[in-house]
This record gives C-alpha cells, sequence and structure tokens, in this order.
C-alpha cells in the first residue's frame, strides 16, 4: 500500500470492481495513487456485505489522506456499470445477479457523491485524462484481457447511447457463424478470438488441427493460457507465432471497421495481451490497414497504453470522479 504524502489540491477515489477482486485507491489531479487497496469481490454473495467490507476498508485511507473534506467524489468502474441509472445490469462475472443499484448504495454508505460507467469506459476517460490519450478529440480504448473492452472517445466525448450501453466492440461480429462464445450465446465475436481466452481457444484448435512439432504440446490442456503461448514464441515456437499472428489478423479486421466508423486520432491498446509487443501488433497494424479504404489508410495510430497496469484500473475510475460537479 502506497504511502505518499497527500498534496492540498482535491482527491478522487477510484473504485475498480472485478469478478474476482475489487481495487481502489486515492488519486491526486495529475494520477499519482497515493493510498491504495483491494478486498475480494466474490467471496461476497450479497451486495451489503460487499459495501460494508468497502467502507471499512477505505475509510481509513481517506483519514490519512486528510478526510472526507479533501474528496471530491468517487468514480467506479464495474462490468455493465450503465452511466446513466448508476446501476449494474446483469453483470455475468459478478455474484450479485440482476439489476443493482450499486453508485446508490456506495453514495449512501459513503456520503460522497458517486459516478458509475463500465471498467471499459473507465480505462478510456483514465487514458484521456492520465495517460496516452491526452489532448486526444476522438480515439478508441480497447482492453485485451480475458475479454475484449472497448470505450469509444468523439468529438472529446465518451460514447455512451441512448441506454448508456454503447462501445461493446468486443461483441461484435468478426467472423460469421465463427467461434461459440459461452457468455453471449454468439458466435463469430471479436472477443472470442482476440482476448486472453481467444488465445487459448486458437491454440487448443491449432494443436488438434495440426501435427506441427511444438513446445505447447508439452503444456496439459488444461494450463495453456496466452503467457505460455507468449513463452513458446519467445523462444522461436513457429506454432506459437502462427498464433499470434492469427489473433492479431482477427484483431487488425475489426480495427478497420472501427476507425471507418468513428475515424479516431489513435487507437489504444491495455491489458494483458499487449506484453505480446509486435508478436501481436505487428500483424494487427498489418491487417488493420490492409483492410482500410484509402481515405482511412496510414492516418490512425495504434498505441500501447501509458498507464502502469497496476494502477490503470483505480485511475481510470478516479478520473470519473473530476467530471462532478
Amino acid at each position: 500500500m502506497a504511502t505518499a504524502k497527500p498534496s492540498l489540491e482535491p482527491l478522487a477515489i477510484g473504485i475498480d470492481i472485478g469478478g474476482t477482486g475489487t481495487k481502489f485507491g486515492i488519486v491526486d489531479r495529475v494520477g499519482n495513487v497515493l493510498f491504495s487497496g483491494e478486498i475480494s469481490t466474490k467471496k461476497h454473495k450479497h451486495i451489503d456485505t460487499f459495501i460494508t467490507e468497502l467502507h471499512n476498508s477505505v475509510s481509513p485511507l481517506i483519514e490519512k489522506a486528510g478526510g472526507v473534506g479533501r474528496i471530491k467524489g468517487m468514480g467506479v468502474g464495474a462490468p455493465n456499470g450503465n452511466y446513466y441509472t448508476g446501476t449494474i445490469e446483469y453483470a455475468p462475472n459478478l455474484p450479485w445477479k440482476g439489476i443493482v443499484p450499486l453508485a446508490k448504495l456506495i453514495q449512501d454508505k459513503f456520503q460522497l457523491p458517486v459516478i458509475l460507467t463500465n471498467d471499459a469506459n473507465a480505462a478510456a476517460i483514465g487514458e484521456m485524462t492520465y495517460g496516452a490519450a491526452q489532448g486526444m478529440k476522438d480515439f478508441i480504448m480497447i482492453t485485451l484481457g480475458t475479454g475484449v473492452g472497448s470505450g469509444i472517445v468523439a468529438n472529446g466525448s465518451l460514447i455512451y447511447g441512448h441506454d448508456g450501453f454503447a462501445g461493446e466492440l468486443g461483441h461484435t461480429i468478426i467472423i460469421p457463424e465463427g467461434r461459440f462464445h459461452e457468455g453471449t450465446g454468439k458466435y463469430g465475436s471479436l472477443e472470442s478470438y482476440a482476448s486472453a481466452t481467444g488465445v487459448t481457444l486458437t491454440t487448443l484448435e491449432l494443436l488438434q488441427k495440426s501435427k506441427q512439432a511444438s513446445l505447447l504440446r508439452d503444456v496439459p490442456k488444461d494450463q495453456i493460457d496466452s503467457k505460455k503461448v507468449y513463452d513458446a514464441a519467445m523462444q522461436g515456437d513457429k506454432l506459437a507465432k502462427e498464433i499470434f499472428e492469427y489473433t492479431g489478423k482477427i484483431l487488425g479486421m475489426a480495427l478497420a471497421n472501427f476507425v471507418m466508423f468513428s475515424s479516431p486520432e489513435a487507437i489504444i491498446l491495455f491489458g494483458g495481451l499487449t506484453k505480446a509487443g509486435d508478436l501481436i501488433l505487428k500483424p494487427t497494424r498489418e491487417h488493420m490497414e490492409a483492410n482500410l479504404i484509402q481515405i482511412f489508410q496510414n492516418k490512425v495510430k495504434i498505441l500501447v497504453s501509458h498507464l502502469k497496469e497496476s494502477d490503470a484500473a483505480i485511475l481510470g475510475a478516479s478520473a470519473l470522479a473530476w467530471e462532478l460537479s
């Protein structure tokens, strides 16, 4: 837990709710995480016990930061978080089912203003406030983790849509009648190919279809993940390199569609898969450019997020709080 001395400026609290854990931190205006911590999400079957533990864990940090009078507000990023209503709605990876009035529950407990959005939108706002998208008015944030999340910023504003759920680019269909996605019941979505989960599925498919020698054949099937594929690729494994080439191809095709939709200045990639570097970035760039019509070619940068991964979720959520009046 960080213990940097807080400044005299107003501070914001960022809360990132994930399926396994919830991270939180107190952040200053330039993106320094002054105090931080984490609690378990998955152990709380009822939202009330979660809110209580969150309050018990964050309150001492507020006191260390100079008291509640220093806090401008709280920003929360969560799966299926609705910016308009402050609710989490039917989030498949959280223990609380149905519609949960999360912002109101946190606001009532802390007696501070709270603003909520989904985790990928929070990442986009964090990137615009503290990261690679500072000064940009048109960009798309793509998070490549267990799933594929996204946030679309156009004309300086995040696109929420009429119901608060715009920007689910990970669920757009890239391969018609393609790979089945267990979470949604749909076929051929970007997330089923270009996520860490997608890399695992591609690996299992190629190992079955091909007789090619590979280090990955020595890994038990239930232990194969994107990290092991990366490790094999770095040792020169041809099949592992083909897996990243294929993943980049699918991602690049999808990014071309997204570019032609909103004409962003940049697409900013964040998350575990970006650690593969040029193994995935090179084919992604090549296939994006190859699928763009001429007026869009060689205009759009593909950047990797500048935010420190361990702090990015907290920073993204905290950036929401600066919007509070």
